[in-house]
């Protein structure tokens, strides 16, 4: 697909793959001719913050009796785990989840009067304009001078595409897709895909269980960037040992390495 087009859509399966890869430590730098691939959310730009600030009012809103909001959240968070596997991810998944919590909390179905205060607590959502990271597009502009880039990001398409068409850096990707889920699949259709052994490709991202792992489990090499927003879902334990996974503070530091 060429760069700035309608990102596509794939579905992949899931099977674990063994691996034994050794990279680059962190001083050195890896040879031009690599292929990176970037996601999208809460790497390129901010985007869990500001659900999470609407989680923080529906939280204040729903003032439950005997529980506390970390007790509420935690309700909240089992929902989200069943409905993301259910019904995907997106912010009209994640409204579901607020009603459902409501009608949990309260051991009730959920008034008109309840929805539609929930629908003006999310309307954030869909005012909210896509912010880059700080350096995000002059570190993009130079990488892809010496790399080719790919952009693979999960969720409603329809949503995720609003996104990547108001970004601004579409003309830096070869190709960018949007998949309900990336998991061991995923990575290995993109290397077939695109044509490269998965050893000279880099998954560039946030999470831990949706970019690096299953990223390392398809035999690619990871650059991992923490977001102190990155969603609760997408946390998981990273082998602080494998040398596959090039851990950064920040989006630039990728022009060190890359």
């Amino acid at each position: 697909m060429a760069a700035g087009k309608a990102a596509h859509n794939h579905s992949s399966g899931c099977r674990a793959v063994p691996y034994s890869r050794r990279v680059a430590d962190e001083g050195l730098a890896i040879e031009p001719g690599r292929v990176l691939v970037f996601d999208a959310d809460d790497t390129l730009w901010e985007n869990n913050l500001v659900f999470e600030r609407v989680i923080d009012d529906f939280l204040e809103w729903l003032a439950h009796p005997t529980l506390d909001r970390a007790e509420i959240r935690a309700v909240l968070d089992d929902i989200e785990r069943a409905n993301a596997v259910a019904h995907g991810y997106g912010s009209k998944v994640f409204l579901r989840s607020l009603g459902e919590c409501l009608e949990r909390l309260r051991r009730r179905p959920a008034t008109d009067a309840e929805r539609r205060e929930i629908g003006r607590l999310a309307t954030a959502l869909v005012e909210h304009q896509v912010e880059l990271m700080p350096g995000v597009a002059d570190a993009l502009d130079e990488l892809a001078d010496r790399h080719e880039l790919l952009l693979l990001t999960k969720g409603d398409a329809e949503e995720q595409q609003r996104k990547l068409d108001a970004c601004g850096l579409l003309h830096h990707f070869r190709a960018a897709h949007i998949v309900p889920e990336k998991d061991v699949g995923t990575y290995r259709w993109l290397s077939r895909e695109y044509g490269f052994a998965p050893a000279a490709g880099w998954m560039i991202g946030n999470s831990p269980r949706s970019d690096i792992l299953p990223a390392r489990a398809a035999g690619m090499n990871a650059v991992f960037i923490p977001n102190d927003n990155t969603w609760v879902l997408e946390h998981d334990e990273l082998d602080p040992t494998d040398p596959g996974i090039l851990h950064l503070a920040a989006f630039p530091d990728l022009l060190r390495h890359f």
